[in-house]
């Protein structure tokens, strides 16, 4: 950058130099113009020979090597090496503009752990974070980054986790706490129990989605690739019409005709276009990745930006998922067997539900007792338990192993228990709204999204209730994981762009499917952030509206540029036609609306 930048100095300087000779001198004003082109210019002029062997030959080099050589040629020494130092100008502030948005991302990178301090039987070693296995203890030092996911099994800090979720208040965690990696241990010193190996932590997934996600154009960054490609032959065919057909069949002036040829190919030149578009969309991703967003490519920009339906599944999306058993109500037998039995029926599973049951029950379990344990998806548990036949879960599987259930309608989740096929009564489980969810309700009607909907394994009246305080339009409960991909297809036959936000492996599929998936990524499953297409890192369904925004701020400035640039060099190119426009103007056009389109896509960085 530096030496470019002398080298424009110096061709700016001779330039000067030779404008001053004109009247005095000739000759030394043609070397003084001859060597400020050289020297501003080389570079174009190398670039678009190696281009043409390629085979790659209409680019914007070759269309300013023809036009400044061509130019020189004709006698225009003046406008020659000007067009070369303004397009050397031009190019320099685009690799600086460049450089300025991919810090935006590149400054993610930080984030990436340098080593782990690894507990031995011979002290402490200070490894690369690959070397460090599942069940290994760590030690994070005040101010060190966390190099690996585990949970907390000595001491307790202040940790900065906002270089992965974008919270800027520090999380106070002591022993049992879960800690992710990328984040920064600030205070005490913690022991940590390694949960995840460094490819599949938290850390790592985030640089593989930054680095991945650029590779991912939208329709409008592909759209100016091929029309560039096809743009610039049509154009240069233009040029060359322009500069023979006037002087052969309307006996025009050669020197006129071909002087506005020249000037047709400086200004069709389509750098605004080729570099402030993906400039937007890496701003934009770049801007949303600062705030805990990250958006794998540009063509989930595009649609985030003309959304109109978002989908929620219910579970740690719009509550907390932090379960507790809010009311036990026995049938034939005493309320401690129930939660005895169906604590053990729980035993293996850590479904959040299972966990809360096992949890209110309080008493250790004897696993002796527990057999041909089976988790269901979407129904619930099948286990032995002391010899009898255990299921424990919702209404569906009650009704298909023919056992007579209450259905008393109640809020909350309800878990019904039966032995044998003998029913033994049901566990209700509530769950926490996150106050957040209300927010995030509220900003997307701000954003324009008027369509709501809420997907939820959950019973039909603990949903409903949900979704009524929430103000959520439409509710589907009791779904099994393949009920919501069929939902959401429903939703998204009307013609509807739609979103759809997990966290769990049951909503992979539905990620996958919908025009844009949105996963919970800081305690999401690996499997729902491996699917969905944007990761919210902070939990928080507020940002969804804040990913909305950003998107249709981007996809304005794309569209500003389009048609500004556009507009700019059709309205130049028959000012030219008619006369009526210098190669000057053909150069403004060109470098100048370059420059004014990259300035308006920098603003996606604010």
């Amino acid at each position: 950058m530096k030496k470019k930048i002398i080298r424009i100095a110096i061709g700016i300087a001779l330039l000067l130099s030779g404008i001053v000779f004109e009247s005095r001198s000739f000759l030394v004003s043609l070397i003084l113009f001859a060597i400020s082109f050289i020297v501003s210019g080389y570079d174009i002029i190398l670039k678009a020979f190696k281009n043409i062997i390629r085979g790659k030959v209409f680019d914007e080099n070759f269309l300013m090597s023809v036009a400044a050589i061509s130019a020189f040629c004709i006698g225009e020494y003046l406008e020659s090496a000007a067009v070369v130092i303004f397009y050397q100008i031009g190019e320099t502030f685009q690799n600086y503009a460049v450089s300025k948005s991919r810090k935006s991302v590149s400054a993610l990178m930080d984030i990436k752990p340098d080593f782990a301090n690894l507990k031995t039987e011979d002290g402490i070693l200070k490894v690369a974070p690959q070397d460090v296995k599942i069940g290994d203890i760590i030690i994070i030092r005040p101010g060190e980054k966390v190099p690996l996911d585990g949970v907390i099994v000595s001491g307790n800090s202040s940790v900065d986790c906002s270089p992965i979720t974008g919270e800027s208040i520090p999380a106070d965690l002591c022993e049992g706490n879960e800690i992710i990696s990328g984040c920064v241990n600030m205070s005490g010193v913690i022991f940590v129990k390694v949960t995840k190996e460094y490819s599949e932590s938290t850390v790592n997934k985030i640089l593989d989605l930054i680095e991945n996600a650029i590779s991912k154009k939208s329709k409008s960054e592909n759209f100016i690739t091929e029309f560039a490609r096809i743009y610039s032959p049509i154009v240069t065919a233009a040029a060359v019409l322009v500069a023979i057909i006037p002087p052969l069949l309307f006996h025009g002036a050669w020197y006129t005709w071909i002087y506005r040829a020249l000037s047709f190919l400086v200004v069709s030149c389509p750098c605004a276009l080729v570099i402030s578009i993906p400039l937007s969309f890496f701003g934009g991703i770049g801007r949303a990745s600062k705030l805990g967003i990250l958006i794998k490519g540009g063509k989930y920009v595009e649609i985030l930006a003309s959304l109109d339906t978002v989908v929620f599944d219910k579970t740690g999306t719009l509550t907390t998922g932090a379960f507790s058993v809010s009311d036990v109500i026995p049938a034939g037998v005493s309320e401690n067997e129930l939660l005895r039995l169906a604590a053990h029926a729980e035993a293996f599973s850590n479904h959040p539900i299972s966990n809360s049951i096992k949890s209110f029950y309080g008493t250790p379990l004897d696993l002796s007792l527990v057999s041909d344990a089976e988790e269901l998806p979407g129904y619930g548990i099948s286990a032995t338990v002391e010899g009898k036949k255990m299921l424990v879960g919702n209404s569906k599987l009650m009704s298909n192993n023919n056992v007579f259930f209450d259905d008393t309608p109640v809020f909350g989740a309800v878990v019904h228990v039966a032995a044998d096929g003998e029913y033994l009564g049901k566990i209700v489980i509530s769950d926490t709204v996150k106050q957040d969810a209300f927010t995030a309700i509220k900003s997307l009607r701000a954003v324009g999204i008027n369509n709501v909907v809420m997907l939820t394994g959950d019973n039909r009246n603990s949903s409903k209730r949900i979704a009524d305080s929430l103000g959520i339009d439409k509710v589907y409960s009791e779904l099994l994981p393949e009920d919501k991909v069929s939902k959401l297809e429903e939703i998204a036959s009307s013609g509807k762009h739609t979103a759809f936000i997990g966290d769990g492996i049951n909503d992979a599929p539905a990620l996958a499917r919908a025009d844009v998936g949105i996963a919970m990524g800081a305690f999401g499953s690996d499997a729902a952030i491996e699917a969905a297409d944007v990761v919210l890192m902070n939990d928080a369904p507020s940002d969804i509206a804040k990913a909305v925004e950003l998107s249709k701020h981007t996809m304005n400035i794309v569209k500003q540029n389009i048609v500004f640039s556009l507009s700019v060099k059709l309205a130049v190119f028959i000012l030219i036609s008619l006369g009526l426009a210098h190669m000057w103007l053909a150069v403004f056009a060109d470098v100048g609306i370059a420059f004014l389109a990259i300035l308006n896509a920098l603003r996606t960085l604010k």
